[in-house]
Protein backbone atom coordinates (compact mmCIF):
# COMPACT_ATOMS: atom_id res chain seq x y z
CA UNK A 1 0.00 0.00 0.00
CA UNK A 2 1.32 3.68 -0.89
CA UNK A 3 0.45 5.30 2.14
CA UNK A 4 2.82 2.98 4.04
CA UNK A 5 5.65 4.91 2.67
CA UNK A 6 4.64 8.18 4.45
CA UNK A 7 6.08 6.52 7.62
CA UNK A 8 9.04 5.50 6.27
CA UNK A 9 9.73 8.87 5.06
CA UNK A 10 10.66 9.64 8.83
CA UNK A 11 12.19 6.34 9.74
CA UNK A 12 14.28 5.38 6.51
CA UNK A 13 13.99 7.43 3.87
CA UNK A 14 17.13 6.16 1.44
CA UNK A 15 15.47 2.64 2.36
CA UNK A 16 12.30 3.75 1.19
CA UNK A 17 13.49 5.81 -1.88
CA UNK A 18 14.50 2.54 -3.08
CA UNK A 19 11.31 1.03 -2.93
CA UNK A 20 9.61 3.84 -5.07
CA UNK A 21 12.17 3.26 -7.28
CA UNK A 22 11.35 -0.47 -8.27
CA UNK A 23 7.62 0.07 -7.83
CA UNK A 24 7.35 2.08 -10.87
CA UNK A 25 3.87 3.45 -9.98
CA UNK A 26 1.74 4.94 -12.33
CA UNK A 27 1.03 8.48 -11.91
CA UNK A 28 -2.72 8.04 -11.69
CA UNK A 29 -2.03 5.64 -9.04
CA UNK A 30 0.36 7.88 -7.05
CA UNK A 31 -2.05 10.60 -7.06
CA UNK A 32 -5.27 8.50 -6.04
CA UNK A 33 -3.72 6.59 -3.55
CA UNK A 34 -1.47 8.87 -2.19
CA UNK A 35 -1.84 12.40 -2.66
CA UNK A 36 -5.80 12.84 -3.06
CA UNK A 37 -5.54 10.83 0.75
CA UNK A 38 -2.90 13.11 2.24
CA UNK A 39 -3.40 16.38 0.76
CA UNK A 40 -7.21 16.43 2.61
CA UNK A 41 -5.49 16.23 5.56
CA UNK A 42 -4.64 19.87 5.67
CA UNK A 43 -7.85 21.51 4.35
CA UNK A 44 -10.27 19.23 6.71
CA UNK A 45 -8.06 20.33 9.53
CA UNK A 46 -8.21 23.99 8.65
CA UNK A 47 -12.34 23.96 7.96
CA UNK A 48 -12.61 22.54 11.26
CA UNK A 49 -10.47 25.11 12.95
CA UNK A 50 -11.32 27.80 11.34
CA UNK A 51 -14.93 27.30 11.70
CA UNK A 52 -16.10 25.62 14.93
CA UNK A 53 -12.80 26.64 17.05
CA UNK A 54 -12.40 29.94 15.64
CA UNK A 55 -8.27 31.67 17.00
CA UNK A 56 -7.28 34.99 18.51
CA UNK A 57 -4.17 37.07 18.67
CA UNK A 58 -3.04 38.40 21.10
CA UNK A 59 -6.13 39.70 23.29
CA UNK A 60 -8.56 40.12 20.75
CA UNK A 61 -11.96 38.47 20.41
CA UNK A 62 -12.03 34.99 18.80
CA UNK A 63 -12.23 35.03 15.63
CA UNK A 64 -13.87 32.20 13.02
CA UNK A 65 -14.56 32.15 9.50
CA UNK A 66 -18.43 31.07 8.28
CA UNK A 67 -19.06 27.40 7.36
CA UNK A 68 -19.30 28.23 3.71
CA UNK A 69 -16.62 29.88 3.21
CA UNK A 70 -14.01 27.81 5.28
CA UNK A 71 -15.68 25.26 3.03
CA UNK A 72 -14.55 27.25 -0.04
CA UNK A 73 -11.71 28.00 0.55
CA UNK A 74 -10.59 24.78 2.13
CA UNK A 75 -11.80 23.12 -1.15
CA UNK A 76 -9.39 26.08 -2.82
CA UNK A 77 -6.43 24.82 -0.74
CA UNK A 78 -6.93 21.33 -1.91
CA UNK A 79 -6.81 21.92 -5.33
CA UNK A 80 -4.30 24.04 -4.83
CA UNK A 81 -1.81 21.21 -3.35
CA UNK A 82 -2.98 18.40 -6.20
CA UNK A 83 -2.21 21.20 -8.80
CA UNK A 84 1.09 21.87 -6.97
CA UNK A 85 2.50 18.44 -6.65
CA UNK A 86 1.98 17.80 -10.55
CA UNK A 87 3.71 20.82 -12.14
CA UNK A 88 6.73 20.16 -9.57
CA UNK A 89 6.65 16.51 -10.78
CA UNK A 90 6.51 18.07 -14.50
CA UNK A 91 9.04 20.20 -13.78
CA UNK A 92 11.39 17.30 -12.23
CA UNK A 93 10.78 15.38 -15.35
CA UNK A 94 10.93 18.15 -17.30
CA UNK A 95 14.75 19.08 -16.31
CA UNK A 96 15.72 15.31 -16.03
CA UNK A 97 17.51 15.01 -19.07
CA UNK A 98 19.58 18.05 -18.11
CA UNK A 99 20.84 16.98 -15.09
CA UNK A 100 21.61 13.13 -16.83
CA UNK A 101 18.37 11.50 -15.03
CA UNK A 102 17.77 7.92 -16.59
CA UNK A 103 14.73 8.72 -19.13
CA UNK A 104 11.71 6.26 -18.23
CA UNK A 105 8.80 5.89 -20.49
CA UNK A 106 6.19 6.83 -18.08
CA UNK A 107 6.80 9.59 -15.88
CA UNK A 108 6.10 7.77 -12.70
CA UNK A 109 9.65 8.70 -10.88
CA UNK A 110 9.02 12.65 -11.26
CA UNK A 111 5.72 12.22 -9.71
CA UNK A 112 6.29 9.93 -7.08
CA UNK A 113 9.73 12.06 -5.68
CA UNK A 114 7.26 15.16 -5.90
CA UNK A 115 4.46 12.90 -4.09
CA UNK A 116 6.60 11.72 -1.36
CA UNK A 117 9.21 14.28 -1.02
CA UNK A 118 5.51 16.60 -0.15
CA UNK A 119 4.54 13.86 2.99
CA UNK A 120 5.93 16.39 5.99
CA UNK A 121 3.73 19.12 4.47
CA UNK A 122 0.84 16.93 4.18
CA UNK A 123 0.67 15.90 7.24
CA UNK A 124 1.54 18.96 8.95
CA UNK A 125 -1.58 19.85 7.86
CA UNK A 126 -2.69 18.60 11.38
CA UNK A 127 -0.81 21.46 13.43
CA UNK A 128 -4.41 23.29 12.04
CA UNK A 129 -6.19 21.76 14.05
CA UNK A 130 -4.86 24.20 16.82
CA UNK A 131 -5.33 27.42 15.24
CA UNK A 132 -2.64 29.37 16.48
CA UNK A 133 -0.36 31.73 13.66
CA UNK A 134 2.92 31.41 15.37
CA UNK A 135 2.39 27.52 15.85
CA UNK A 136 0.81 26.39 12.79
CA UNK A 137 3.64 28.88 10.62
CA UNK A 138 6.79 27.09 12.82
CA UNK A 139 5.25 23.66 12.08
CA UNK A 140 4.77 24.07 8.43
CA UNK A 141 8.71 25.93 8.16
CA UNK A 142 9.90 22.69 9.83
CA UNK A 143 8.11 20.21 7.25
CA UNK A 144 9.47 22.39 4.33
CA UNK A 145 12.94 22.01 5.09
CA UNK A 146 12.42 18.25 5.92
CA UNK A 147 10.67 18.16 2.66
CA UNK A 148 13.27 20.04 0.64
CA UNK A 149 15.76 17.49 2.75
CA UNK A 150 13.92 14.56 1.62
CA UNK A 151 13.86 15.30 -2.34
CA UNK A 152 17.69 16.30 -2.56
CA UNK A 153 17.88 12.57 -0.79
CA UNK A 154 16.32 10.91 -2.83
CA UNK A 155 17.05 12.47 -6.43
CA UNK A 156 20.00 10.54 -6.58
CA UNK A 157 18.00 7.24 -6.28
CA UNK A 158 14.57 7.78 -7.91
CA UNK A 159 16.23 9.65 -10.78
CA UNK A 160 19.58 7.44 -11.14
CA UNK A 161 21.77 10.46 -10.75
CA UNK A 162 24.90 11.60 -8.77
CA UNK A 163 25.11 12.74 -5.73
CA UNK A 164 26.78 15.93 -7.28
CA UNK A 165 24.33 16.61 -9.89
CA UNK A 166 21.27 16.68 -7.50
CA UNK A 167 22.73 19.65 -6.03
CA UNK A 168 22.11 21.51 -9.06
CA UNK A 169 18.87 19.77 -10.18
CA UNK A 170 17.66 20.47 -5.98
CA UNK A 171 18.27 23.78 -6.50
CA UNK A 172 16.71 24.36 -9.43
CA UNK A 173 13.47 22.24 -8.24
CA UNK A 174 13.26 24.43 -4.87
CA UNK A 175 13.43 27.66 -7.31
CA UNK A 176 10.64 25.91 -9.16
CA UNK A 177 8.61 24.84 -5.81
CA UNK A 178 8.68 28.66 -4.71
CA UNK A 179 7.60 29.93 -7.99
CA UNK A 180 4.38 27.72 -7.89
CA UNK A 181 4.00 29.21 -3.99
CA UNK A 182 4.22 32.53 -5.20
CA UNK A 183 1.69 32.03 -8.45
CA UNK A 184 -0.83 30.45 -5.74
CA UNK A 185 -0.53 33.38 -3.21
CA UNK A 186 -1.39 35.57 -6.97
CA UNK A 187 -4.08 33.28 -7.78
CA UNK A 188 -5.56 33.53 -4.23
CA UNK A 189 -5.42 37.53 -3.82
CA UNK A 190 -7.08 36.94 -7.66
CA UNK A 191 -9.89 34.49 -6.49
CA UNK A 192 -10.46 36.74 -3.12
CA UNK A 193 -11.55 39.60 -5.40
CA UNK A 194 -13.72 37.72 -7.84
CA UNK A 195 -15.78 37.35 -4.40
CA UNK A 196 -14.60 34.01 -2.96
CA UNK A 197 -12.63 35.43 0.21
CA UNK A 198 -12.58 34.81 3.73
CA UNK A 199 -16.06 35.86 5.84
CA UNK A 200 -15.13 36.25 9.31
CA UNK A 201 -17.34 36.16 12.04
CA UNK A 202 -17.07 36.87 15.98
CA UNK A 203 -16.75 33.65 18.24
Amino acid sequence: MLLSHAFGMFTHPDDEWVTIRKEHETPRRVYVAYVAILALIGPVCAYISTAHFGWTIGNERLIKLTEISAMQLSVLTYISMLVGVFALGYAINWMARTYGAKEEHVPSNGIALAAYSCTPLFLAGFALLYPVPWFNALVFLVAACYGAWLMYDGLPIVMGIEKEQAVMYGGALLTVALVILVSTRAGSAIIWNMGIGPVFVSG
